[in-house]
């Protein structure tokens, strides 16, 4: 076995054990990269360290271009979903009040000011004033005595004009919410879109990108064992070559010396 010699399968040159690695020691991706460019090479065979690198460094090189290649293509989604004009999001103040007549202007006023604490006190000073007024004779006014029948039908005139002016202003708080609901519906389709395609960058890190980085320092320190492993048979070899070159002076320096 010491005897048997062993031949890198890319140059047929003879190779020591230690200076390579048989087919099947190496994964999965670089014994397929060197099947690629040598059909007929079996597990069995043997390449020596200097056609390995290459290999390797090749297959760090098309790790590295197809990341880049994933994470451009993803890149280039995510920015023409964020500059895309699909959505149609409109303001929705702005579109109602371009579109605001003179009726609906009315009757938003008259709605305001029935909702509120002015028209209830003022409301409320007319009521006393007239009951007041007509109840007690004051100033010699008499025109609607008790039961205050014209005021019933004031009453019941101001609540029938009323109800239909507040329901108009009703109706246009409704389209307000519907367009606003409609906004809402698209941001929330445009923020959907964003997020997955952030999950697929999110994704492609961890599944593709964080495994080749760790794959590739996998390489580095191999490639640095063997760095290490060639610098340290040079120096026995160096330190081999300077004990026989003094073995060999010895002898002269004692034919010398005698």
């Amino acid at each position: 076995m010491a005897d048997e010699q062993f031949h890198c399968l890319v140059d047929d040159e003879p190779v020591s054990l230690e200076g390579s690695l048989q087919l099947a020691e190496l994964d999965a991706g670089l014994r397929n990269r060197i099947k690629r460019d040598y059909p007929q090479s079996k597990p069995t065979d043997y390449i020596c360290g200097h056609h390995l690198l290459k290999y390797r460094l090749e297959h760090v090189d098309a790790l590295i271009n197809a990341d880049m290649k994933q994470t451009k293509k993803i890149n280039q989604k995510l920015t023409k979903a964020l500059q895309s004009d699909d959505y149609d999001i409109i303001d929705v103040n702005d579109s109602l009040s371009e579109s605001l007549t003179f009726g609906q202007k009315v009757s938003d006023d008259v709605a305001r000011f029935g909702g509120s604490w002015g028209f209830i006190f003022a409301f409320m000073f007319v009521l006393i004033g007239w009951m007041i007024v007509n109840g007690l004779h004051l100033f010699g006014i008499n025109f609607d005595n008790y039961p205050f029948i014209l005021l019933n039908l004031v009453l019941s005139c101001v609540a029938a004009i009323q109800a239909p002016i507040i329901m108009m202003s009703q109706n246009r708080s409704a389209d307000r919410d519907r367009m606003m609901a409609e906004n809402d519906y698209h941001v929330n389709l445009k923020s959907e879109h964003e997020l997955r395609l952030l999950h697929a960058k999110v994704d492609h890190l961890a599944q593709n990108q964080v495994p080749h980085t760790m794959e590739i320092a996998r390489f580095q320190l191999e490639i640095l064992g063997e760095i290490r492993q060639e610098l340290a048979e040079l120096r026995a070899h160096d330190a081999g070559s300077s004990d026989s070159a003094k073995r060999r002076e010895s002898p002269h320096e004692n034919m010398d010396n005698s």
